[in-house]
C-alpha cells in the first residue's frame, strides 16, 4: 500500500478504531490524508433527551469529537460534512417505507451505496482526492473486492451495491488485518479510540428498533393468523415490527407447536405464521441487482450477514432468480442477497421474495411491488 506520489485520499472517519487505524496506515504509507466525517444526526433541539444513549454509538457528536482528536494526533485536516438531507432521503425514508410495506430493509448496505461510495466519492473529487478510504474489513485487488481476512469481521456483505466504476478509487487499509491486530496498532500509536467498544445500534435509531418503528409508523395491535389452520392464534403489537422467520416475540406458547412468521401485511395489520417448512425456501428473486462481475452458472449466496453462504444456480437474469442447492431458512423480502465466488464479491440485490417454500400455501408471500 506504499504511495510514493503523494496521492490524496479522503478517509471516512466514524470516530471508531477501524477508521482511525485506516487513516494512520495510509499516512504511514505516504498518502496525503484528509479526514472527514459525515453528519447524520439532527440538531440538538430536535433530539429526544430520553434517547440520548443511542447517540453514543457511531456517527454522533461524541464520535465526531473522537474522530477530530485522532485527526489532530495524526496531523491531518478534518472536515465535518453535512449529509443530513441526503441521509434522510436515501436511507431513513426508504427504511420506514420498507417496514410499512412488510419488508425488512438493510440500511447499512444502502448507506454504503448511496452515501459513502456515492455522495462521499463526489465530495472527495471536489477536494482533489483520488481515493476514498474506509475502515471496512474488505480487501481490494485491482477491480475485485474480496472478503476481509478476519472471518468474524468481514463486511463485504454490506458492499454489494458499490458502483463498479467506484471500485478502483476505494481503499480498505484494515481489510488484511484481524480486529485484535487493529486494536494493537491503535494502542501502540496512542490513538484515543484504541479500546472503544463496537457500535451496535443503527445510527439513526434512538432506543430500540421496535420503539422507533412504533413511533414513526404508528403501529397498533392486530391478529396473528396460523396459515396451517386458518385460525387466529394470538395478537401482535404491530405488523411492521415482525420479519419472515421470526419466532420469538409472538406470544405463542404452545407445546410441540413451533410457529414462525411467514408473511406480514402491515396494510391489513395481520401477521401470518406457520410451521418451519413454510419459511424454508428453494430459491429467491432479487431486484435492484448490482453486479461487480459476471455471474457464473453457480454462485454462493448469503441472505443474512451472520449466516454462511450457500451454493445456488442462476436460473435467469431478468428477473434475477436463483435456486439453492439446499433449502434456506427465512429468505426475508427487503434484505440483501449477496453473491460470491470463493472470496470474491460478485454483487448482490434486494430480495423481492423467496421461491418455492417446502410447504406450499395459497397466500402470496410478499406484498405487491
Amino acid at each position: 500500500m506504499k504511495e510514493t506520489g503523494k496521492k490524496r485520499v479522503l478517509v471516512a472517519m466514524s470516530g471508531g478504531v477501524d477508521s482511525s487505524v485506516a487513516a494512520l496506515l495510509l499516512k504511514e504509507a505516504g498518502y496525503e490524508v484528509v479526514g472527514a466525517m459525515m453528519r447524520f444526526w439532527p440538531d440538538w433541539k430536535e433530539m429526544r433527551l430520553d434517547l440520548e444513549p443511542a447517540w453514543e454509538t457511531c456517527c454522533t457528536p461524541d464520535a465526531a469529537y473522537e474522530a477530530r482528536r485522532v485527526a489532530d494526533l495524526l496531523g491531518i485536516p478534518f472536515y465535518l460534512l453535512d449529509y443530513r438531507e441526503v441521509f434522510a432521503q436515501e436511507i431513513v425514508r426508504p427504511f420506514l417505507e420498507d417496514y410499512a410495506r412488510g419488508r425488512t430493509p438493510n440500511p447499512c448496505a444502502r448507506c454504503n451505496t448511496f452515501v459513502k461510495f456515492g455522495a462521499l466519492l463526489n465530495q472527495a473529487r471536489r477536494l482533489g482526492a483520488e481515493y476514498v478510504a474506509t475502515g471496512h474489513y474488505v480487501r481490494r485487488e485491482g477491480e475485485a473486492l474480496l472478503r476481509g481476512v478476519d472471518p468474524n469481521k468481514d463486511q463485504t456483505y454490506f458492499l454489494w451495491g458499490t458502483p463498479k466504476e467506484a471500485v478502483p478509487h476505494l481503499l480498505f487499509p484494515v481489510g488484511g488485518l484481524t480486529k485484535p491486530e487493529v486494536r494493537r496498532i491503535a494502542e501502540e500509536a496512542g490513538l484515543p479510540t484504541a479500546r472503544k467498544p463496537e457500535s451496535q445500534n443503527l445510527c439513526f435509531v434512538g432506543g430500540s428498533l421496535r420503539d422507533y418503528l412504533g413511533r414513526e409508523l404508528g403501529v397498533r395491535p392486530g391478529p396473528v393468523v396460523d396459515l396451517a389452520t386458518g385460525e387466529v392464534v394470538g395478537e401482535h403489537q404491530g405488523a411492521a415490527l415482525y420479519t419472515v422467520g421470526q419466532r420469538k416475540g409472538l406470544g405463542l406458547f404452545r407445546p410441540h407447536l413451533e410457529r414462525y412468521v411467514v408473511r406480514t401485511d402491515p396494510q391489513a395489520n395481520v401477521v401470518y405464521v406457520g410451521p418451519k417448512e413454510m419459511v424454508l425456501f428453494r430459491g429467491l428473486e432479487v431486484l435492484e441487482a448490482n453486479l461487480l462481475a459476471d455471474l457464473p452458472e453457480e454462485v454462493e449466496v448469503q441472505v443474512r450477514y451472520r449466516t454462511p453462504p450457500v451454493r445456488a444456480r442462476v436460473l435467469s437474469h431478468s428477473p434475477l432468480r436463483l435456486r439453492f442447492l439446499e433449502p434456506v431458512f427465512a429468505v426475508a423480502p427487503g434484505q440483501s442477497a449477496v453473491f460470491y465466488q470463493g472470496e470474491r464479491l460478485l454483487g448482490g440485490g434486494v430480495i423481492l421474495r423467496g421461491l418455492e417454500p417446502l410447504e406450499a400455501h395459497d397466500l402470496p408471500l410478499t406484498m405487491p411491488a
